[in-house]
């Protein structure tokens, strides 16, 4: 009997002998030590996040938000991060806007909402769309629709112009924008004999002020 006691008391002593020291906490899939240092915790998870891929300092706060990283520890983190520009929103947003404007034709609307759910700052947000010029949009605007015309081509004009439209609406583009892009593209066609010329004339043009549909 006494064994049997002394046996137990041997074991728990045993697993509690320096318990706080080897105690581990789960954080966002990153196993650390129970009693690290906040900042360190929180430098652990931003360089895990920012090897995988660009973030806006928004997105990292909110990363350590939800893994129980204190306020004042992961703002020290951010501040340092930023200070030795681990953490650039300005060269983030630049980047997002050539990528993503020459990568899927995204219109400067559709970019600057993008940023902006990413928690970039306004004036970043305008630098970053002085990149793109109209011109540089109106031709963008144009290889969209040059490359899904041929797709339209058995539909009715009117059909092919809602579809047409709707494509760069998606992507951004202001409703005035497609109508005349589409419809340039389509009076091209036209003047090939492709489409009847008069049939043109029933596209209703959009209201500029209507907002378009999210990319």
């Amino acid at each position: 009997m006494s064994g049997g006691g002394e046996g137990d008391g041997h074991h728990q002593s045993g697993t509690g002998t320096g318990a706080g020291d080897r105690a581990r906490s789960e954080r966002g899939g990153t196993w650390v030590a129970a009693d690290a240092d906040p900042e360190a915790i929180a430098r652990q998870i931003c360089l895990r996040l920012l090897s995988a891929a660009p973030r806006t300092q928004a997105e990292l706060a909110a990363a350590l938000r939800r893994r129980g990283v204190p306020d004042t520890a992961a703002a020290a983190v951010l501040e340092r991060f930023a200070e030795v520009k681990l953490i650039d929103d300005e060269l983030f947003a630049r980047a997002w806007v050539e990528s993503r404007h020459h990568g899927r034709g995204l219109a400067g609307r559709a970019l600057g909402q993008e940023l902006r759910q990413r928690g970039v700052a306004s004036t970043e947000i305008e630098a970053a769309l002085g990149q793109l010029s109209p011109e540089q949009e109106l031709a963008t605007a144009r290889e969209l629709v040059e490359r899904r015309l041929p797709g339209t081509a058995g539909l009715p004009p009117l059909a092919r112009m809602r579809r047409l439209t709707s494509v760069l609406a998606r992507k951004g583009y202001s409703p005035g924008l497609a109508y005349r892009v589409v419809r340039e593209a389509l009076e091209g066609e036209s003047a090939n004999g492709s489409v009847p010329s008069y049939e043109l004339e029933v596209f209703p043009e959009p209201y500029e002020e209507e907002e378009p549909a999210e990319a």
